[in-house]
């Protein structure tokens, strides 16, 4: 008899939570499962597994196998192994035929490891189109956009939420800035951000609030100047400086012209886990391979699924994106560095950002980020990039400064680089 664990360990947590959109299971082209009642198993000190129905899963493809595992907090665990492909994949899926009454819910149910086999949540966006994204997730756009938008927490102070427990817990520092963006929009609301510049002092995490501290520097009719703060338990985590305009008419009007590169049906997509966001690299070289080699430029396509409802919200998400870009930028020329080693064998982020919003945008639409590192060395790497509509028009620019060195202590503490937002 299997003894349960559950006795002994009371804090422990496994949450069943339903997956609020279709899930497939993929050996390349061989679909293994797909269904729209999958469950999400969120478990202490373990990656999300996705479970599949038992009656959605083409098991004319998976062949049962003697292989046995315990778990003390779940069960025992019987396994097959994927016999439609060649080689077969060996007890890549497992299910609990009678799981403890603290996980009932999974019977009936199949796992199998994403390490091993492609597991993909599909979208139907409103324009029609189908995008997958990959499983485990980091959550949905409208997670990021809950925490974008810090909530009036007194005067001229701001609080964002708390998202939960991360693979990394590292909050990215465009979130930071656009919170900063809709902190500061909300103080001066007659007037929209053009400017804002950022410095990162320390990491923000994802498993407590986050606390901004607006104040006015000068108000004025039409520019208005604007510091934010922005904390966490008490400790400064980043600071900027914004120019609110209340806006004006041409008296000129001129702008850089878009690079003429390839548009987002042509390019290839890159997958942070965040459903509700789509991004398309030009070329692919966003690219994990650290022997892969090329100009310090990267070029990415950006939209996302559902358009806020205030204005300064579409700004802010298209300021999140800014810092994703300028690091792997800067390591492209060089061999054997690569975005791969980001967080492992590398010490690298964002240190400071200049950006400048020269028109309001629509998040839905598709957005091209053109960014080039201009220098590496001494311990730091900088770029510029600027921001343009499909249709060439400019809509935004910055510049961004970051840290990229060894480490100083061990790596692993940081929880790998794959849950960077």
């Amino acid at each position: 008899m299997i003894e349960s664990a559950w006795a002994n360990y009371p804090d422990y947590r496994i949450a069943l939570v339903p997956c609020p959109r279709q899930a497939e299971a993929w050996a390349g082209d061989v679909l293994i499962a797909r269904s729209n009642r999958c469950l999400v198993v969120k478990e202490t000190d373990h990656v999300d597994r996705l479970y599949f129905p038992e009656s959605d899963v083409h098991w004319n493809r998976l062949t049962e196998t003697d292989h046995h595992t315990i778990c003390p907090f779940k069960g025992e665990a019987d396994y097959w192994s994927l016999t439609a492909i060649d080689p077969p994949l060996e007890n890549v899926a497992w299910t609990y035929r009678t799981p403890f009454p603290e996980v009932a819910g999974i019977e009936g149910h199949v796992a199998f490891y994403q390490e091993r086999v492609r597991i993909v949540v599909v979208e139907q966006w409103p324009d029609g189109s189908t995008v997958h994204t990959s499983f485990p997730l980091w959550g949905d756009a409208r997670d990021l956009l809950r925490l974008i938008d810090v909530e009036p927490n007194g005067v001229g102070k701001f609080v964002g939420a708390a998202y939960g427990d991360t693979a990394r817990n590292v909050v990215e520092g465009g979130q930071l800035l656009g919170q900063a963006i809709a902190a500061a929009a909300k103080t001066t609301p007659g007037q929209r951000v053009v400017s804002a510049s950022m410095i990162f002092a320390k990491a923000a995490t994802f498993d407590a609030p986050i606390d901004v501290t607006v104040e006015v520097l000068r108000s004025g009719r039409t520019f208005s100047t604007l510091e934010a703060r922005i904390e966490q338990g008490g400790g400064l985590r980043s600071a900027a400086l914004l120019l609110m305009d209340a806006g004006a008419d041409d008296v000129i009007r001129a702008s850089a012209a878009m690079p003429d590169v390839a548009g987002p049906n042509d390019s290839v997509p890159y997958d942070f886990g965040l459903t509700g966001r789509e991004i398309r690299v030009v070329d692919g070289a966003y690219d994990l391979d650290p022997q892969r080699v090329g100009p310090p430029e990267i070029y990415a396509w950006i939209r996302f699924r559902d358009a806020p409802t205030e204005s300064y919200l579409h700004t802010a998400l298209l300021s999140q994106a800014m810092t994703h870009w300028t690091i792997a930028s800067a390591l492209l020329p060089h061999e054997g560095f690569g975005e791969a080693n980001a967080h492992v064998t590398l010490s690298t982020g964002i240190m400071q950002i200049s950006a400048t919003f020269h028109q309001e945008v629509d998040a839905t639409d598709w957005h091209l980020y053109a960014n080039e590192a201009i220098h590496a060395g001494a311990g730091l790497a900088g770029g510029t990039g600027r921001v343009f509509r499909q249709d060439g028009q400019l809509v935004a620019s910055y510049t961004v400064l970051a840290m990229v060195r060894g480490f100083a202590h061990d790596s692993a503490d940081l929880g790998g680089y794959k849950a960077a937002m």
